[in-house]
């Protein structure tokens, strides 16, 4: 008899549930509203809805478990989530416990990271799939992370490991909205990025950019970019090579401190494909360490929007 995982997607608007078989095959897919802005309890609530409505009874006794991928920092008690961005009301939450306690019942359930998750997905079911050791960076609104070693998530002492994105690549750099100096999500999370676009292109009137969002700044994003670079212009092109390179500086950064050779990148401004992985490839190769450099590589993720729900389900299946 086949058996089952649920894996839920918190997100700051929907949480998405699914039903997932053992070879990562979402079998089924539901969506609902967080409610964020009602506080913890209620999206507990929601979660609880969710997976109350992606059980059919014939599938009940088929689930092995339920896996949650949720945003902000999980305790190491594998139960408090912590500060989890735009959910309002929310500093310091039992959400595990909440959960089973509107499941009522003993079916085993795991909380996790949601960048975490993405990475556990990609080593179970996607580009990491037969890889022990990678880094995965998550390249869209901001720069998040996470890190497999053999096999399975690292958390670090406290739980927080995987912050990629607030690594420093330069001590007299742009402050970060977390504080520190010179991050590399300063550079390259979306709305940094879209705001060091506009300064370089206020000299480049004649960029094509400046065409495709009639002349708004504020309508300057990467995915613009993307598209004026597709168009053969060279302002867009510059400023997307440069982005690749400079992840690539802090991916080399990881790798010759954990002595990885791998690193999977996802997240939307990734999709933006060869523009930017073979300016981040090239730069890796060139600053890692010299026994590194004829292995060393970055790799586009698999799994896309999938990976949230693939990598909590991922978390209560067997190893």
């Amino acid at each position: 008899m086949s058996t089952y995982a649920i894996g839920i997607d918190l997100g700051g608007t929907t949480v998405k549930a699914g039903l997932v078989s053992i070879d990562g095959k979402i079998l089924q897919q539901i969506s609902m509203p967080t409610e964020a802005d009602k506080g913890p309890a209620i999206v507990a609530g929601q979660i609880v809805k969710a997976i109350k409505k992606i059980s059919s009874p014939e599938n009940d006794k088929r689930i092995i478990g339920v896996g949650v991928a949720t945003p902000g920092i999980v305790n190491t008690d594998g139960n408090t989530v912590e500060a989890p961005p735009n959910f309002k009301g929310w500093v310091s939450f039992p959400l595990r416990d909440s959960i089973a306690e509107g499941l009522g019942n003993n079916i085993p359930l795991r909380i996790e990271n949601d960048a975490n998750a993405a990475a556990l997905a990609e080593a179970k079911f996607g580009a990491g799939r037969g890889k022990k050791n990678f880094l995965f960076v998550i390249w869209g609104t901001g720069v998040g992370g996470g890190i497999i070693i053999d096999g399975a998530i690292y958390h670090g002492p406290h739980g927080g490991a995987g912050e990629f994105g607030h690594g420093s690549i330069d001590y007299e750099g742009p402050e970060c909205n977390c504080g520190n100096i010179g991050c590399i999500e300063s550079y390259i999370g979306q709305k940094y990025l879209s705001a060091r676009a506009v300064r370089y292109l206020e000299t480049r009137r004649d960029s094509k950019v400046w065409k495709l969002v009639q002349n708004d700044a504020a309508k300057i994003e990467p995915k613009v970019l993307y598209e004026a670079a597709m168009m053969g212009d060279k302002a867009a092109t510059e400023i997307m090579t440069e982005a690749g390179e400079l992840l690539g500086v802090a991916i080399s950064s990881f790798m010759n401190i954990m002595n990885f050779d791998l690193a999977i990148v996802g997240g939307g401004i990734s999709a933006a494909g060869d523009l930017v992985f073979k300016p981040m490839n090239q730069r890796v190769k060139k600053c890692v360490m010299a026994p590194l450099r004829p292995i060393a590589q970055v790799l586009p993720a698999h799994l896309g929007n999938q990976a949230g729900i693939l990598g909590a389900a991922g978390l209560v299946m067997p190893e």
